[in-house]
């Protein structure tokens, strides 16, 4: 079977698997070892991580806080939830390679999930193009390699097996259908969650340049245009931070819907939003099915714990992009 090339090896992070390695050690050593109330990391259980998937040199730190999060102790495979950039699809779609290489090695993919989930006929499957084009998956190979040479030993014939999914410009009705066919791979503690995703996109370069007015305020939230001066009240990248913390609030609350209506609202550049709206379906079904009074608070909800921008925008004619990273306990 095909093999993906690591395509944007060179370009978007290193093509050197020493530097690479050395980079990426560097980013997972400078999180802390323990954060606030939560303990030691990674937390028992945290399989689901939400992490950014733009060049390394702007998001590869922000994205060492979710990968040193992820609790790979009950491992067998992982799942890699990406949005498309570059082709339409409506719904999810699946990677026919065998094997997904990296500067530091190669990920073996589970291609016997990835035929459980081909028999439901609910996914399609990507031309080796459109895998090799997609960067939303590939700018995490890197990371998935070096966290488990760490938890196995550095021993890649023991390493868990992937299942790249794309996820297309899906509705909230799919997203609670795909999220209802992952779950039983939520429910099995040896699977992971990988989701991909970048938050706002501002500028007039992204065509979003949605503007919170400090609150309270009798000034209504407005898109600036390339002539508007600049706001100080608050500056430009103080409302992308806020319309960034409202996307992760909804996220907080466990509630698909609440997302959805957060988006809806201020139409906040998630461009990963549909891969964590079939998480976040599937997991609110997991919390349903399993509700009870000792855990509902904790579990199954993702918690953020780093937030950056690639710049501090303060005029309408400049430009930024948001990365957060966050984890659920399952």
């Amino acid at each position: 079977m095909a093999r993906r090339a690591a395509s944007h090896a060179g370009s978007w992070y290193s093509s050197s698997a020493s530097t690479l390695s050395s980079q990426l050690d560097e980013w997972l050593d400078e999180v802390p070892d323990s954060i606030d109330d939560q303990g030691k990391l990674p937390p028992s259980g945290a399989r689901v991580i939400i992490a950014p998937h733009a060049g390394y040199s702007y998001s590869g730190p922000a994205a060492a806080w979710a990968y040193k999060s992820l609790d790979l102790s009950k491992a067998k495979r992982v799942f890699l939830l990406g949005p498309s950039h570059h082709i339409y699809l409506s719904g999810c779609a699946l990677s026919a390679c065998e094997y997904y290489e990296t500067p530091l090695g190669d990920l073996k993919l589970d291609r016997t999930t990835i035929s459980e989930l081909h028999a439901t006929r609910k996914f399609d499957t990507m031309s080796l193009q459109t895998d090799e084009d997609e960067h939303s998956l590939e700018m995490h190979l890197p990371y998935i390699y070096k966290v488990l040479c760490r938890a196995f030993s550095n021993d890649p014939a023991s390493f868990p097996h992937l299942i790249p999914i794309l996820v297309g410009a899906t509705t909230a009705a799919l997203e609670r259908t795909y999220g209802a066919l992952l779950l039983p791979y939520l429910r099995d503690p040896s699977s992971v969650f990988i989701v991909s995703s970048d938050f706002c996109h501002w500028g007039l370069r992204f065509s979003y340049t949605y503007y919170l007015p400090a609150s309270p305020s009798s000034a209504v939230p407005r898109h600036l245009r390339a002539k508007d001066p600049p706001p100080s009240a608050p500056p430009i990248h103080g409302s992308i931070s806020r319309l960034d913390q409202m996307a992760m609030d909804a996220i907080q609350t466990g509630r698909h819907e609440s997302f959805l209506d957060v988006l809806k609202e201020t139409g906040n550049t998630v461009c990963g939003r549909h891969p964590i709206g079939v998480v976040m379906a599937g997991l609110e079904k997991l919390e349903a099915e399993e509700r009870s009074e000792s855990d509902g608070s904790k579990k199954r909800k993702f918690r953020f714990v780093r937030y950056e921008r690639s710049s501090d925008v303060t005029k309408v004619s400049e430009s930024s992009v948001s990365y957060a990273s966050a984890f659920a306990q399952l």
